[in-house]
């Protein structure tokens, strides 16, 4: 797979996943496959604004799924990685392994 690159020469960087909180909300999306809001956010550490801010800017992107059910008359937010948001999620970590690679130690 080859990525696209800027003008520099660089491997281009999604800006919405390379944003570390982001990067941190997709992670664990992308390895548990869904996860209710509050097992997220005490992962995370991000607070209930943050997390939720950041949510919206990824579902805005459509790189995740947000549910809004109630269970036993409590409601719960359940967050999964969309088809979309796995291949970003990949194809962002192809890229930094990409930029990478061939650098020195």
């Amino acid at each position: 797979m080859k990525n696209k690159t800027e003008s520099n020469g660089f491997p281009k960087i999604d800006k919405i996943v390379h944003e570390p909180a982001r990067l941190m909300i997709m992670t664990f999306l992308y390895v548990i496959d869904s996860s209710d809001f509050l097992f997220l956010m005490r992962q995370t550490g991000l607070t209930k604004g943050n997390l939720s801010s950041h949510m919206n800017k990824l579902e805005d992107a459509g790189y995740v799924d947000i549910e809004k059910k109630f269970i036993d008359k409590i409601p719960r937010t359940m967050l999964k990685l969309s088809k979309k948001g796995r291949k970003a999620f990949k194809d962002y970590r192809n890229t930094i392994i990409e930029l990478f690679k061939d650098m020195p130690e």
